[in-house]
């Protein structure tokens, strides 16, 4: 799971894997019906479209990325670049059925406690030296090293034991069945050759990554942009697209004038974008517009470590106060859905019984009352212990939607008593002097929703140390036994009743008010062919993208 900041029009998130464990894979049920829709452009290019190779694609990034090392990495702007640099052992496919990339294959026990890979030949890491077993074990240890800082530990603590069988086969077995076995080994693999025996926290890979996938690093401005050039010896052919270029540009409103002056190809739009400024004739003739339910939601999060929140009562209020749609459509344009738990709907996890708290402001004034929080000066804010109920809400710049949310809740919230400040924060700072230090009274943020539902990561009491995903410090005991549960065994309907349980604890707990599911709105520049869009969405296919002859605008030295 990766903290969202904007929703990527190339959706190539290791978090979309489907696993079903050490036994197998299999298509979501939920999903493999939704394929995104398509805007078509009204005039076809008067050109050759033969696939050519050549050009660039240059992207828009409201922030820029944190690290480029995949262990350190739980940032989508960081991620996004990883995805082109490195490789899993295994993928996704376009119908997000879990398939092959560094392993060729692999084979699972009798008893689903032991995967045994078998890696592709000839593969060979930016540098020249060739991927092997070695580089798998170097990634598993790394990732278990308690010197290692990273939110993805836990996943490969479950391996009791990993070895190299020899230079192309590599074997895992877990300490007892473990639905996200499979899944855990769509984690990059970081090359042995230049990590092993160093200290990966200031390791220079950090900033000049060595990979082996499609597209090899090339250069990076801090605040500026992340230049990525093909790799010639990609083992899946090489990409169409000599270079993928991601430009930081924090604000929304400058990157769409920046994409309709041609500056960049592609972004996410927002929903007044999508829906009021991309309908001429004009840019329907430049430009491909994509529509479909992200894998991501929305939220209001508290710090449960703050006094404020400590009182489920206070939480429910302020639940109570909040008017989902009015934000969906205010906000969204009616571009969403209302997010009731962490699952998108559809999701065979997903809970529908769970219902979102109606708008009550009468039921939010009560509880906030029997919580001890009354007006005594009729100042229009409560108070408690002669406090006045006042808190900030933060939330990441260059994303207006969150901004816009946050805005309206502080506006619902005056109407119960209670005074909000909105502060908006650059993505960087945001995650490292904020996010991670804790340092937060509640925030409107996002998560990327995997396909599989286990929830350890973000909401297992394990997971509240600094840096970690649980920052909300959320703690329930029942719910690590529920998250346990659906974690070791392959019984999909035992999966399905522990996850449905705790989507009734999350509503009736409230550490998130769970606000909305939104379409993601990616744009791309018409004169990029190759684009097929299907349930895993449009960038499952990237190197597959391609410009032609005629229509190409960047040319490079050889």
């Amino acid at each position: 799971m990766r903290i969202n900041k904007w929703w990527p029009a190339i959706l190539l998130v290791l978090v979309l894997v489907v696993p079903l464990g050490c036994g197998g894979s299999e298509s979501s049920e939920s999903n493999a019906d939704k394929t995104p829709t398509k805007e078509t452009q009204t005039t076809a290019p008067k050109a050759d479209t033969a696939p050519a190779y050549g050009d660039a694609l240059v992207g828009g990034s409201i922030g820029d990325a944190t690290t480029l090392l995949p262990a350190l990495a739980s940032d989508s702007a960081s991620s996004e670049i990883i995805s082109l640099v490195y490789n899993g052992l295994i993928k996704i496919d376009k119908d997000l059925n879990l398939v092959g990339d560094l392993a060729e294959s692999w084979d699972i026990s009798d008893d689903n406690r032991t995967i045994t890979f078998h890696l592709r030949k000839g593969v060979k890491w930016h540098d020249g030296e060739p991927f092997t077993a070695r580089d798998c074990m170097y990634t598993y240890n790394v990732m278990v090293d308690p010197k290692t800082p990273t939110a993805y530990a836990e996943q490969f603590k479950q391996i009791e034991k990993a070895e190299v069988v020899d230079d192309y086969t590599f074997r895992v077995t877990c300490k007892q069945v473990f639905a996200r076995a499979l899944i855990t080994w769509g984690q990059n693999i970081m090359p042995a050759h230049l990590l092993e025996g160093k200290d990966i926290t200031t390791s220079e890979l950090a900033r000049h990554p060595i990979g082996t996938g499609p597209y090899k690093f090339l250069s990076w401005e801090p605040n500026q942009q992340i230049v990525l050039e093909y790799n010639p010896d990609y083992f899946e052919g090489r990409p169409y697209i000599d270079r993928q270029i991601t430009r930081v540009i924090p604000d929304m409103a400058t990157q769409f004038l920046e994409l309709k002056s041609g500056n960049i190809d592609q972004m996410s739009l927002t929903p007044d974008q999508y829906t009021k400024q991309t309908n001429d004739e004009v840019f329907k003739a430049n430009f491909n517009k994509y529509k479909y339910l992200a894998f991501a939601y929305t939220y209001l999060g508290f710090n449960l470590k703050d006094p404020k929140f400590q009182d489920k009562r206070v939480r429910q209020a302020i639940a109570y106060a909040i008017n989902k749609q009015e934000i969906i459509d205010g906000v969204l344009l009616g571009l969403g859905q209302p997010a009731n738990g962490p699952y998108q709907p559809g999701h065979w996890a997903y809970n529908p019984n769970v219902t979102p708290y109606p708008y009550d402001v009468e039921k939010a004034k009560q509880l906030l009352a029997e919580a001890g929080w009354k007006d005594t000066n009729n100042d229009g804010i409560l108070e408690k212990d002669n406090q006045p109920f006042e808190f900030t809400i933060m939330t990441n710049q260059g994303n207006n939607e969150r901004k816009m949310t946050a805005v309206i809740i502080q506006q619902r919230l005056k109407g119960v008593g209670i005074s909000v400040k909105v502060r908006i924060i650059e993505w960087a700072a945001f995650i490292k002097e904020f996010i991670d230090k804790k340092q937060f009274e509640a925030l409107v943020m996002g998560w990327t929703i995997p396909i599989d539902p286990d929830l350890y990561n973000v909401w297992h009491s394990s997971k509240t140390r600094e840096g970690e995903l649980n920052f909300i410090s959320f703690k329930n005991e029942e719910v690590d036994r529920l998250i346990d549960e659906g974690r070791f065994t392959l019984d999909r309907e035992k999966r399905k009743q522990a996850y449905f349980k705790i989507q009734e604890i999350l509503k009736e707990e409230v550490p998130y008010v769970f606000l909305y599911v939104p379409d993601a709105l990616p744009v791309v520049s018409s004169r990029v062919h190759g684009i097929e869009p299907a349930p895993a969405g449009i960038g499952y296919n990237l190197i597959k993208w391609y410009v032609p002859k005629d229509l190409q605008k960047y040319h490079f030295e050889p």
